[in-house]
């Protein structure tokens, strides 16, 4: 039987796992002067030190299409998940490699999802592509049951600081400044277009978990597994967790790190929680 390999961008908050054919393809960050692969060795608090200290708007560069090529090389069988296209060139970069990795090695298939997200809701996916891999699925069937059980996973975001979103144009300065001095939190989700939607804007860390939990009734959360992305925020992030299972019981319940990508755009103190109805 031929083993799938399964490849992520590292906006996934994903780790690299031989064992379970995993791989994760870094993009690379350009913030105060300097650039950043956002890989395993990426020290995050560095990273994050000069991001806040930085006063140009940072960049991101998506993965090359030979990055990709080098990742699916010796596979017959591959499934990428990107973050949003809405956001990067990940995607697109991915499908052009795709169709050159194709041409070249008749008989290969490749299938490339565009998560219209980032973190963990792409991990969401992740495991449900698992799962149906132990499944006696044919491989052509996986692209409809993926783009499927998309339609019933979601991401929520809890935002503190709109500093770096200011400074790479997609909000007002003006409007970043004054929620920093009244201490305002931005509760928010990834929309069908895959872009950052605010929600709510709420006054304090207390609030916003609360309107995340109350979201997550809304979204039709049932008690199924759920990982939440905490960028140097941990103990919120816990917060959240012991309120998801006081109400849910027998939800499973992760709690990670972010890395660069997500640290870059979601900042220091932020959630990102992703689940399925």
């Amino acid at each position: 039987m031929k083993k799938v390999k399964l490849i992520l961008d590292s906006s996934a908050n994903e780790q690299s796992d031989e064992s379970e054919n995993i791989q994760v393809v870094p993009l690379t960050l350009f913030v105060n002067g300097k650039e950043f692969l956002d890989d395993d060795k990426l020290n995050i608090d560095d990273f994050i030190k000069n991001m806040e200290s930085s006063k140009q708007a940072g960049k991101t560069a998506c993965p090359s299409i030979q990055e990709w090529l080098d990742a699916f090389e010796g596979s017959d069988e591959v499934i990428i998940i990107t973050v949003t296209s809405g956001m990067s060139g990940s995607f697109s970069s991915a499908l052009q490699a795709k169709t050159m990795y194709e041409d070249k090695h008749p008989g290969s298939h490749i299938i490339v999802v565009d998560s219209r997200s980032a973190g963990p809701e792409m991990s969401i996916v992740l495991h449900e592509i698992e799962r149906l891999l132990k499944t006696k699925i044919r491989f052509v069937d996986l692209d409809q049951k993926i783009a499927e059980y998309r339609m019933h996973t979601h991401l929520l975001v809890i935002l503190q600081s709109l500093h770096n979103l200011a400074l790479n144009g997609r909000v007002n300065p003006a409007i970043a400044k004054l929620a920093e001095l009244l201490k305002i939190d931005v509760v928010g989700t990834a929309s069908q277009e895959g872009k950052l939607e605010p929600l709510i804007k709420v006054h304090g860390m207390r609030r916003a978990l609360r309107e995340v939990l109350k979201r997550m009734g809304t979204m039709k959360y049932n008690g199924k597994e759920v990982i939440i992305d905490q960028c140097q925020n941990e103990k919120d992030a816990k917060i959240l967790k012991e309120k998801i299972v006081a109400k849910y019981p027998k939800a499973k319940v992760t709690i990670r790190p972010s890395h660069g990508l997500c640290a870059f755009y979601a900042e220091v103190g932020s959630l990102m929680v992703g689940f399925a109805d």
